[in-house]
Formats: structure tokens, C-alpha cells, sequence
């Protein structure tokens, strides 16, 4: 779900690290992720023709002089801004986009990638949404609708020449849900999809933190958190001093927040809040924004290209619904991150990018 790390400072890294909660919401006897190239099953099952090292690294096109850098000017009611893209490689059959999640959070949290989609020879855009980090960032509340993000999406689509012969669209939390709307609307362009991390209904993520996970926590911290919120005191120290050791580390990412991995430090630090607020709401653990009610679950049998869900275990959103979710698709498929929370990424990576991996060289070999 989307989620906001605001007010995490070095000073209360320090002061969390420090006491036994943190170390006590490790997931018991969990081994790291194995490092990237250790074993490739998923490059080696699909037999998919890699690019040669010479052409994914080309560097002879029209970005050349910027690393793959585009601003891709974009058209809105309230007149034209850029957004910020990366490409990373080439290939052309498979490109993956890239949707970030927040809303307002950055792509930056989606760099280790670097560390896998190369050796598989996949090329890849990070992107940063309109409101978001290197991208235009407008004052006018009145964009940030999820109408609009979809038809952002479709026109950074046409600019970077995507399409449904390559074109596959990656979206993680609030970027989930953007996904499944621009299948809804545009899958004609795709040639697959992957949701991770988002339930497709809202009132079911609200209701599952309440009669799942908020009763697993300490009592006594939820009932502080509860009267913060009821207060609308969210901007109070105390509110994230409860919330980071009593429900981050738990769901979010399952690490000691000093261990962090930096792009996530990065990419939490700078959501921006004006987007964030008005679609998510100030809560952690509940929506109250303009998303509160947004349901697409009836809908989902409407996508019929090939698609991926990804849920973790300790996710902030029900990993049986994400299931459920895939078997409503024609061509769906479910991951599973037994390690994972909401950054499964991160805390059960070798699950989730063997499974992405697979996936995407499965679809690119004519799997449905």
C-alpha cells in the first residue's frame, strides 16, 4: 500500500536501532537474500535469447549524453509539465516501466534492479511520477487524481516508443494500483503486467489491517497510535517513534531501520506529502484520501494479458486477496513471498526477482 516515511530521522534511527524491538522483529532464522548471480534459474528455464553485451550497453542513441536520462513533457488541464525518466539497456522485446509507489514517493527505491535486470539482459525505465523527485513537482491539488496519473502513464508510454510487442508495466503499491488501471484502459499496448504489493480494493486493505494486523500489535502502542491519529496529531515525534518499531519493521521492511538499504532511506525521504496526503490520507494504517473507496476487484477479469501478482507474508496487504486477485485474470499468476513484507523486494529478494525474472522471460517465450 502506499506508505510515507516522514519525519524518519538519523536521530531516531539511532534511538530505535538501540532497543530490543528491533531486534526481535527479524524474521526468525531468515537468511539473506542470495547475492545476484549466485543462481539464475529463471535465465536458464525460459532458454530466452540474451541481448549481447555489446547491444544492451549501446550507448550510441539519442540519450547518449545523458545515461539514458529523458524529461518527457507532459499534457494536463492545468497546462504542460516534464516528467523524469532512466533507460537502462536494451533490448527489444522485453522493457519494463516502472511505477513507484506513495503516491509521491520516488523510483529511487526501485534501484536494485541495477543488481539483477542487467545480468538478464532486460531493459528497463525508472520513472518518476508528476509530483514526484527529479520530476515536476506542481502546486495545483487538483492533479492529483488517478485519472490523470493513468493518462501520464500512456503519454510517458508513447514517448518512450513501448508497446504491445515489448511493453511490459511494473507497478508497486500505489504504483499497483495505477497498473491495473492503465490495463483497464490501455491493455491493448501491453504484453505483460505485474501488480506487487496492492490489493485491488481499498476498503478490503483498511479492513484487513484492522481485524489482522492491528490486533497482533502491542496493545498498549496501538492504543497511542489510535489517539495520535484520532487527534490528527501526525506530525507529533511520538506518532513515529510508535509506528516505525510497532508496525514498519513488521510490515513495511523487515529490517532494523539503520540497515535500511540507502535507496529506500532516499526514496521515503523525499515522498511529498502534497501528493501523498490528499490521495492517501495522513494515516499509516487506514485511507481516508481520495482512494479511500476505489474497488476493481469485479474488474479484474477484464485483463487478459498476462499478469503477475506479488504479496508477502507479513505484507500490509492481505497475501490471500493478491492470490485471489491472479486467479480472477485469464492469465494470472501469483507470487509468493514467504519472507516478504510490503518491501518484499528488499526483505525476500531472491524470491521476488527469481519470480519476476521468470515470469517476464516466461511471457517473452510465449507462456500465457
Amino acid at each position: 500500500m502506499p506508505y510515507l516515511l516522514h519525519g524518519l530521522t538519523a536521530r531516531w534511527l539511532l534511538i530505535l536501532a538501540a532497543t530490543a524491538w528491533l531486534q526481535a522483529c527479524q524474521p526468525a532464522g531468515q537468511a539473506p537474500a542470495t547475492a545476484p548471480g549466485a543462481d539464475k534459474p529463471a535465465a536458464a528455464a525460459s532458454g530466452a535469447v540474451q541481448p549481447s553485451l555489446a547491444s544492451y550497453h549501446d550507448a550510441s542513441g539519442e540519450d547518449a549524453l545523458t545515461g539514458g536520462v529523458r524529461l518527457i513533457p507532459i499534457t494536463t488541464p492545468k497546462g504542460t509539465f516534464k516528467v523524469w525518466t532512466k533507460r537502462v539497456g536494451h533490448n527489444p522485446r522485453i522493457k519494463v516501466l516502472l511505477l513507484h509507489g506513495g503516491p509521491g514517493a520516488t523510483h529511487e527505491y526501485f534501484e536494485a534492479f541495477d543488481s539483477y535486470f542487467p545480468g538478464e539482459g532486460i531493459e528497463y525505465y525508472y520513472y518518476d511520477q508528476l509530483g514526484s523527485a527529479y520530476s515536476d513537482q506542481p502546486k495545483d491539488g487538483s492533479l492529483w487524481e488517478l485519472d490523470r496519473f493513468v493518462d501520464e502513464v500512456e503519454q510517458v508510454r508513447q514517448a518512450l516508443k513501448l508497446d504491445k510487442d515489448n511493453f511490459y508495466l511494473l507497478g508497486h503499491s500505489w504504483g499497483g494500483m495505477l497498473a491495473i488501471e492503465y490495463a483497464l484502459k490501455y491493455q491493448q499496448h501491453l504484453k505483460g503486467l505485474v501488480i506487487s504489493n496492492m490489493m485491488a480494493s481499498i476498503p478490503e486493505y483498511v479492513r484487513y489491517a484492522e481485524t489482522t494486523l492491528m490486533p497482533a500489535m502491542d496493545p498498549q502502542a496501538l492504543k497511542e497510535i489510535l489517539k495520535l491519529e484520532a487527534k490528527k496529531d501526525y506530525d507529533n515525534p511520538r506518532y513515529m517513534a510508535l509506528l516505525i518499531p510497532h508496525y514498519y519493521v513488521h510490515h513495511i521492511l523487515r529490517m532494523p531501520p539503520d540497515q535500511w538499504p540507502d535507496p529506500v532511506k532516499r526514496g521515503f525521504d523525499k515522498t511529498n506529502r502534497e501528493v501523498y496526503v490528499p490521495m492517501q490520507g495522513p494515516s499509516e494504517m487506514s485511507s481516508s484520501g481520495k482512494l479511500a473507496q476505489w474497488d476493481r476487484m469485479a474488474d479484474l477479469g477484464k485483463i487478459t494479458v498476462p499478469t503477475l501478482t506479488i504479496g508477502g507474508q507479513y505484507d500490509t496487504m492481505d497475501p490471500k486477496h493478491m492470490e485471489k486477485m491472479a486467479s480472477l485474470m485469464p492469465k494470472g499468476r501469483y507470487l509468493h513471498c514467504a519472507q516478504g513484507s510490503h518491501m518484499s523486494m528488499y526483505d525476500d529478494q531472491k524470491t521476488w526477482f527469481q519470480g519476476l525474472v521468470r515470469f517476464i522471460k516466461d511471457v517473452d517465450q510465449g507462456a500465457k
